[in-house]
């Protein structure tokens, strides 16, 4: 199954946090990182008085089921040493499922597609680098991106 996640940091050294995401990922069974976007750096959404984020999206191919997917993004995040403190707030690594292909699962601890990606330029804008015909899992995402332009964000060359 193919799965498009979203990276977030805005702790410690930003760019290795999502290096170590990658290769967190790539060391699940069965399971590699096949596209990823470049880096965008974003400032945040809803709690603002924290730094400036860096976030990446990736296409992921696994034979994990979507719960599944879920529980290894969650453990990778508490190897990091996430804790969800403060909602919104400041993180060192964040792990969404936004597309599990074109599956639609809403159950308490998943829903996918991620309930709010489009409103998220941190995510549509990355969409763009793995999908230009902005069509994801038969999704048009061209139409929300044009509703967030008032969304900074920075395409990192690094």
């Amino acid at each position: 199954m193919q799965y498009i996640i979203s990276v977030g940091t805005n702790l410690g050294d930003r760019r290795a946090n999502i290096e170590r995401a990658i290769e967190a990922i790539n060391l699940l069974p069965y399971t590699d990182v096949e596209k990823q976007s470049a880096i965008y750096e974003t400032e945040p959404i809803g709690y603002a008085r924290q730094d400036n984020f860096y976030n990446i999206v990736l296409l992921v191919e696994s034979i994990f089921e979507p719960n599944e997917m879920l529980g290894a993004c969650l453990g990778i995040e508490s190897g990091f040493g996430r804790q969800r403190t403060v909602r919104y707030g400041p993180r060192i690594i964040d792990l969404d499922i936004i597309f599990a292909e074109d599956c639609e699962i809403e159950t308490r601890n998943l829903i996918v597609p991620h309930p709010r990606y489009h409103e998220r330029r941190f995510v549509l804008e990355p969409l763009l680098d793995i999908f230009p015909n902005g069509i994801v899992f038969g999704t048009d995402i061209k139409p929300y991106l044009e509703k967030t332009t008032d969304q900074d964000l920075t395409r990192l060359d690094i």
